[in-house]
């Protein structure tokens, strides 16, 4: 931890931040009609096709894509040094439960009563529900998570676990009892998706996580000093409980939201911290706001993968996530193992 200087901390994410850009301008190029950027800046007519298809579809996906990896990459980073287990993340505190299950209550209650209703105004009543879900939830999870008036990681993620298992039951229970249509726009819905967003939407998202994100950011040095244990950290002046429920609170809101706009999109805040923990060290100053670049790029090709892959068929996002991430994260798992038999 004593090693990072500031010209490392500069140079990791700075490379990350323009890895970041080169890779959100290849992607916003590549699609079923390719892009053109020379035909793009040769006319100024906003009806030119090639401007249409950039600025108008893809680009606020994109974008979208950034905010969303970002996201859970600095929220599962910060939920692992929370809960002092590098299995941890963002989707495994409950939290993601509650908000999949008002978001799938509001879908199948808007389908039902406003049949005819613009479909806008259907995806922002279910991204309210679903935000709603999860600020509920937080604080039931909260609450329950006190053991003499403290929270404790391991009563936070045991709870977690069975309120997640509890909402997938009752999600299960809704989705046998609705018709085919409507299931089928459930099992959507929990797979993720990136798509239909406006630049209003993107924009809104944007300013919620960069302030939450960089509040996490902040507690690097709090967080470092919390990994050397709870008595540690109390002598060497860290109010453990205080930075606990911050960071609980600020991870498990900025999960509800990225669920209320995108649904379940699993595997980035679990594989990106881990990777990017082997490959600059665990000092959470830098392994933070890595996270954050470093899971914005990698939900970003792996939503233009989800679009292009099969396309014309378009393939939810959750499903490339995990398609990646599960084989990944098992040799990462192997391969970590093979270095403790070693020694």
């Amino acid at each position: 931890m004593s090693y990072l200087t500031k010209r490392k901390w500069l140079l990791v994410n700075g490379t990350l931040c323009i890895a970041l850009i080169m890779t959100m301008l290849t992607c916003a190029a590549i699609g079923a009609e390719r892009v053109s950027f020379a035909q793009l800046w040769q006319s100024s007519s906003i009806d030119n096709p090639e401007a249409v298809i950039l600025f108008r579809i893809r680009l606020p996906r994109v974008l979208l894509a950034a905010v969303v990896g970002g996201a859970l990459g600095v929220a599962g980073a910060a939920l692992q040094a929370l809960l002092h287990n590098p299995l941890a993340c963002p989707h495994l505190l409950g939290v993601s439960g509650g908000a999949s299950l008002c978001g799938i209550l509001a879908l199948v209650g808007t389908g039902m009563v406003a049949a005819h209703a613009p479909s806008f105004l259907k995806i922002s009543l279910v991204s309210a529900a679903a935000f709603g879900g999860a600020m509920g939830t937080t604080l039931l999870i909260y609450r329950l998570a006190l053991v003499h008036g403290r929270l404790q990681p391991y009563a936070l993620l045991l709870t977690g676990v069975v309120f997640n298992a509890f909402c997938s039951a009752i999600i299960m229970l809704v989705n046998s009892l609705v018709d085919f249509y409507q299931s089928h726009a459930i099992l959507f819905w929990l797979m993720g998706s990136l798509a239909a967003r406006d630049y209003m939407t993107v924009g809104a998202t944007s300013l919620y996580v960069g302030i939450a994100a960089a509040w996490l950011i902040n507690q690097g040095r709090r967080l470092n000093l919390l990994s050397l244990g709870e008595e540690s950290a109390l002598q060497l002046g860290i109010d453990v409980e205080a930075l606990r429920r911050g960071i609980f609170l600020t991870s498990s809101l900025l999960v509800g939201a990225i669920v209320a706009v995108s649904g379940m999109i699993g595997f980035v805040g679990l594989i990106v911290p881990h990777l990017l923990r082997l490959l600059f060290g665990a000092d959470h100053r830098l392994l933070l706001p890595a996270s954050l670049f470093g899971g914005a790029m990698f939900l970003v090709v792996a939503d233009t993968l989800a679009r292009t892959v099969a396309s014309p068929i378009e393939l939810p996002v959750g499903v490339v996530t995990a398609l990646c991430g599960g084989p990944f994260f098992v040799y990462l798992l192997r391969k970590e193992g093979r270095k403790v038999f070693v020694r």
